[in-house]
């Protein structure tokens, strides 16, 4: 049997950065791409390497440009992890899986270290494919922290619950990372909410403005801990956002949404420090008119827009600077 599985992109909407600082997010789905895992019975375990972990390379500086993007192992090390740590979750467990290899592969065309979920994608979906070949579940509260800490322990990638919480449940996700709730059951409070809630909204990316999420959240951890007052107040105010803006959400107030969509980036670049051209995405939408924000941690954007007129605006605008831009598939 061959098994498949994938795990789409995600954006998000309001409250990021301050999932991994015990805040809270909206975020949503964004199926126009996806991680996907193709997983076979076989004699050895074998993991076979993806377009991003090729060794072959047209010159010098492609094998350069190549390593900056994707570092010097790709993608196989995060499968390596999660495949690591879904044996390990179920031995300290004491329950003993079956003496069966296999043979796994990744595929994705989530565009890289953008900030689109396209690491956490390819440890959902690769956790996704091992349940299903061992014929095992685990519950949608418990994975996306089996997902998160085969990057924060087993490749020490600072990062947060949002991405794997959404890509777990996907559609449009409200998220609570409240301290006591994840003392108190290892999980926060995850409420999914109509995918009809969510008016029209874009997203714009910069492939190479790829940056590694750790980038960003390394520093605020490191505030964040000492802290910093700054960075402790803004987390809180991101997380006032989100719950603010799912009652908007809940009310269909689009007004409201866009204020705090706006108040989101405003607050992270007071306490940033942003890469000019990850800042004039945003700027792009709001000379015309859209609210936008950074969709995680720079590279790429997400707003609302109001009308296909408006579209095709933000389209031109973003063509010439470099931009793609997308209608999200929720």
């Amino acid at each position: 049997m061959i098994i498949h599985t994938q795990a789409h992109a995600r954006a998000g909407l309001l409250g990021n950065p301050s999932d991994g600082f015990y805040g809270k997010t909206i975020a949503f789905i964004v199926k126009n791409f996806a991680a996907r895992v193709t997983l076979y019975e076989s004699p050895e375990l074998e993991i076979l390497p993806s377009a991003d972990d090729r060794h072959c390379f047209k010159s010098l500086a492609d094998l350069v440009h190549q390593v900056d993007l994707h570092g010097y192992y790709g993608g196989v090390r995060l499968v390596k992890a999660a495949v690591r740590k879904f044996a390990e979750f179920f031995a300290q467990r004491h329950l003993t899986l079956p003496r069966r290899n296999f043979t796994i592969r990744y595929r994705s065309t989530i565009p890289r270290l953008v900030g689109l979920g396209g690491s956490s994608a390819i440890v959902t979906a690769t956790m996704r494919a091992l349940m299903r070949f061992y014929d095992l579940e685990l519950p949608p509260t418990v994975l996306p922290s089996l997902a998160l800490r085969a990057e924060t322990e087993e490749l020490r990638i600072p990062a947060g619950l949002q991405d794997r919480v959404v890509q777990t449940y996907e559609g449009i996700v409200y998220m609570d990372f409240a301290h006591k709730l994840l003392e108190r059951q290892g999980h926060g409070h995850y409420e999914p909410l109509p995918k009809r809630l969510l008016p029209a909204v874009f997203v714009a990316y910069r492939a190479e403005l790829a940056e590694g999420s750790e980038v960003a959240h390394r520093s605020l951890r490191v505030r964040f801990d000492s802290g910093e007052r700054a960075v402790v107040n803004a987390m809180k105010r991101f997380a006032r956002f989100a719950e603010q803006g799912r009652r908007a959400l809940l009310d269909g107030d689009e007004g409201k949404l866009a204020e705090l969509i706006d108040a989101n980036f405003d607050l992270r670049r007071r306490i940033c420090t942003l890469n000019p051209r990850q800042a004039e995405m945003v700027e792009v939408a709001r000379r015309l008119g859209a609210p936008c924000k950074f969709a995680g941690s720079g590279g790429a954007v997400v707003g609302l827009c109001k009308s296909d007129a408006q579209f095709r605006k933000l389209r031109d605008a973003y063509r010439k600077v470099g931009c793609k831009i997308i209608k999200p598939r929720l």
